[in-house]
């Protein structure tokens, strides 16, 4: 599938963005949840690499531009009802901005305690 084929199908929201979903292919973690445009979309299929938009800066960016951890995406697949995107990518190096592996570093709640 083409990138403006698959941004034709993609339910975008009010804003014209839809969640992305990432996760890397090597385990299967969930490394982090953004926002992307149709153009942020196109980017990632032209570079394979994983282009998202910036709700706070009202701009595309690509994931490593500054840290140099970037994310070559291997597959983008969607949901069922096109609103929502995952993007498997190879991470190189952390995914989070506060250096951890992935932004889902922290639990609320484990069943059994601890």
């Amino acid at each position: 599938m083409t990138a403006d084929e698959f941004v034709a199908m993609v339910k975008f929201d009010e804003r014209g963005l839809v969640p992305v979903v990432t996760q890397d292919v090597s385990d299967n973690a969930v490394l982090m949840v953004a926002w992307a445009n149709a153009d942020a979309i196109r980017n990632t299929f032209a570079t394979a690499r994983a282009s998202y938009w910036s709700r706070s800066r009202k701009s595309q960016w690509v994931k490593g531009e500054t840290s140099g951890n970037f994310q070559e995406v291997e597959e983008v697949l969607y949901d069922c009802d096109v609103d929502t995107v995952l993007f498997r990518v190879r991470q190189s190096g952390p995914a989070c901005h506060t250096g951890e592996r992935t932004c889902f570093y922290r639990s609320a709640y484990r069943r059994g305690g601890g």
